[in-house]
C-alpha cells in the first residue's frame, strides 16, 4: 500500500472513531448528584521573576543594580507591634518556580494528638510544593526603624543576606488558623 493511501486511510479511520466518540451533556437527578463527592481545592504552579533587571524607582537609596551605591530589588516592611520596629525583606530579587502548591479548607476537630486543646473550626491548609526550584534568588533579612528607607530618620541594620540557587524539597502543610472567637 502507497503512503498516500496509508494516510487516507488512518484519516478515515480516525473520523469514524471520533463521530462514535461523541457524547452528549445530560442534567444529573438530585438523587444521582448527592451521590457524587469530590473534595475542593486550588492547585498552583507558577514562575516567578523579582526585579531581575533592578527595581521600578530609582531615587536617593533604589537604583539600577549596576550602581554600588544604591540598592536594587523589591522591599517588603512588616510590623510586628503597633509601637515596635519594623523587619525587613530587602533587595528581594531572582526567580523561583514551583509545581502543586495547593490551597483548600480543612476542618480540624481534634486537639492535635494531646498536643493542644480541641478546635473545632475550619483552617486554610497550603500544601508545599514537591520541588522550589531558585534561580540567582538574594535577598536582606533587616530590622528598621521606619518602614521606607525615605522617611526622616531612617536607620536600618542587615542581620542576613541570603543567596538561593537549586532546588529545595519541600513537604507538609501549613495551617493558617483563623484569630479570634468563631
Amino acid at each position: 500500500m502507497s503512503t498516500r493511501y496509508s494516510q487516507a486511510a488512518l484519516v478515515v479511520i480516525a473520523m469514524s472513531v471520533a463521530t462514535q466518540a461523541v457524547a452528549e451533556l445530560d442534567r444529573l437527578k438530585d438523587e444521582d448528584l448527592a451521590e457524587v463527592s469530590g473534595q475542593g481545592g486550588i492547585y498552583l504552579s507558577g514562575d516567578i521573576s523579582i526585579n531581575e533587571m533592578g527595581g521600578p524607582i530609582e531615587n536617593s537609596y533604589f537604583g539600577g543594580c549596576d550602581d554600588p551605591d544604591k540598592k536594587c530589588g523589591a522591599r517588603l516592611a512588616y510590623r510586628l507591634k503597633s509601637d515596635g520596629g519594623w523587619m525587613v525583606l530587602d533587595e528581594i530579587q531572582g526567580n523561583f518556580a514551583f509545581e502543586g502548591l495547593t490551597l483548600r479548607v480543612r476542618s480540624v476537630n481534634s486537639g492535635f494528638g494531646g498536643d493542644g486543646e480541641l478546635f473545632n473550626r475550619d483552617v486554610m491548609e497550603i500544601g508545599l510544593p514537591d520541588i522550589v526550584r531558585y534561580n540567582d534568588v538574594r535577598f536582606k533579612i533587616a530590622g528598621s526603624n521606619r518602614p521606607r528607607p525615605t522617611d526622616a530618620g531612617f536607620r536600618q541594620t542587615d542581620i542576613l543576606a541570603v543567596e538561593m540557587q537549586g532546588d529545595v524539597i519541600m513537604e507538609g502543610n501549613l495551617l493558617v488558623f483563623p484569630a479570634g472567637n468563631p
